[in-house]
């Protein structure tokens, strides 16, 4: 009968493992997308909204914006079951005014993020038909650039520190992710404007709490195997 106890209690171990993985696997799908994306986009499109559009006669430039387009999608899709399987992870201990914040901020950025890739891949095309005014693309740009690194990763700063305060109740990350969490939410509110490439901060910063989740999976592996195996 005890044998029978410990393969019911590793079968509820190896189940209830799957969730973390899940989690760790859809956050580094998320942050490996959104980072090549980013980046894609920076080194592809001038910096300044109303520099003229004649970027994008360059066919090298126009397939990279279009690939950076095309996997942000993929990476919003990626980020929901992130805080889905996370959500699940947290379980019980979930309080529910921060996890309101945590959920609502999430899906925001996820909603602006998809807002702005629309109305550039809008602008895209209809260049490939008519070339629209000078004043149009620009008023496209800057309305695309407002949601990308204005409101997006605003609603980025508060999922970071909704995550981090969730984090430090209930202890499911290590104590410098939370640390870098902080730091991450602080430049994203403040100091995003001053440089665009400082919203690579929160997928990296996904990446590494993945990561985290991942190892700490694979480490209390084992040691649940070894409890609740007989003799």
């Amino acid at each position: 009968m005890n044998e029978g106890l410990a393969r019911q209690e590793a079968l509820k171990a190896g189940r209830a493992l799957r969730t973390p993985r899940a989690a760790a696997a859809a956050g580094i799908i998320f942050s490996v997308f959104l980072i090549t994306a980013l980046v894609l986009l920076r080194i592809s499109v001038p910096a300044h909204p109303a520099v003229p559009g004649s970027w994008l006669t360059d066919s090298g430039r126009r397939t990279a914006v279009a690939v950076a387009l095309n996997l942000v999608p993929f990476a919003g899709i990626a980020f929901l079951w992130f805080i889905g399987v996370l959500r699940d992870r947290i379980g019980d201990r979930e309080d529910r005014f921060f996890a309101t914040v945590f959920l609502g901020s999430g899906l925001l950025f996820v909603a602006m993020m998809f807002v702005a890739t629309a109305i550039a891949s809008g602008l895209i095309a209809d260049m490939t038909s008519v070339r629209p005014e000078p004043s149009t693309l620009a008023l496209g740009r800057s309305v695309t650039s407002t949601l990308l690194n204005v409101y997006s990763m605003r609603m980025a700063a508060v999922f970071t520190l909704t995550t981090v305060n969730i984090a430090r109740h209930t202890e499911i990350v290590s104590r410098w992710l939370m640390v870098a969490g902080l730091a991450t939410a602080l430049v994203l509110l403040i100091g995003v404007g001053i440089s665009a490439w400082a919203e690579l901060l929160f997928p990296v910063w996904i990446l590494a709490l993945s990561i985290d989740i991942l190892t700490a999976t694979r480490r209390a592996f084992p040691r649940t195997a070894e409890t609740a195996s007989p003799g």
